[in-house]
């Protein structure tokens, strides 16, 4: 009877202690609830084997990304906070689809203009990542006439920040660049035909932001350069296929 008493007294004060200290695998002293004590050991997870989950590629000396959800469970899936997801994001008929360099104006060559607004409302600190890949057309006007000039136009797209304390910042972020250039030259033959592909090109950036609590606003833009000639150009975005996807951690 001693002896059952002792065991279970050793037993109580066992539990006891893994309660209070947690549990230790090749660990005597646990730090954590749960501690892995072997430096070469790995964690394998059956739920989340090339067999049972659909994210898992199964390609062997492959890894992927492994994230956790509000519950705290493990898992692969992909959480967003946007994302098209093979879709086509957005369509000239719902943001402002377009910017014109005229002969007449300003003479800079330059023009810019807000495509579009991203509204996000974050109650933490967070780190904002976002991901774009839009498409552009080029044109000498917006008539659709083919630029036929030997001249080369710049045409950018980048993010700016507005916070809920301060004013929009100046600050570019995910800035992508693409430069358009048709080689016909109008002064040798101005009667020659556009001998210049017309079709889609992409400006495609990433961008990670941190972000305080509050009510933030991302403004994306477009721009134009012809140089300081002012030479007649008219940009068309999003009449393609475009991608965007925004992840909040």
């Amino acid at each position: 009877m001693q002896k059952k008493v002792l065991l279970f007294c050793l037993f109580a004060s066992f539990m006891s202690y893994a309660q209070i200290q947690g549990v230790g695998i090749n660990e005597t002293v646990p730090e954590q609830k749960l501690h892995l004590g072997s430096q070469t050991g790995t964690i394998r997870v059956d739920g989340l084997n090339a067999t049972n989950h659909d994210y898992n590629g199964g390609e062997a000396g492959k890894t992927y990304p492994l994230y956790v959800d509000s519950n705290g469970d493990l898992t692969l899936d992909v959480s967003a906070y946007q994302n098209s997801d093979g879709g086509d994001a957005w369509t000239t008929a719902g943001i402002n689809g377009t910017v014109t360099i005229l002969p007449i104006g300003i003479n800079d060559g330059y023009e810019v203009v807000e495509i579009l607004d991203i509204p996000l409302t974050i109650d933490r600190d967070v780190i904002v990542e976002l991901k774009y890949s839009l498409s552009i057309e080029v044109f000498q006007d917006n008539l659709l006439n083919i630029i036929k000039d030997p001249y080369a136009r710049n045409v950018t797209n980048f993010f700016t920040l507005d916070t809920p304390t301060l004013t929009p910042t100046t600050r570019r972020y995910g800035q992508s660049s693409k430069c358009y250039f048709n080689r016909n030259d109008v002064a040798t033959d101005p009667t020659a035909l556009p001998d210049a592909a017309t079709g889609f090109i992409y400006n495609s950036g990433t961008t990670y932001i941190p972000l305080g609590p509050g009510t933030h606003t991302l403004r994306f833009y477009g721009s134009v350069s012809s140089g300081g000639a002012n030479r007649s150009t008219h940009v068309r975005f999003a009449g393609g296929p475009d991608a965007v996807f925004v992840r909040i951690y």
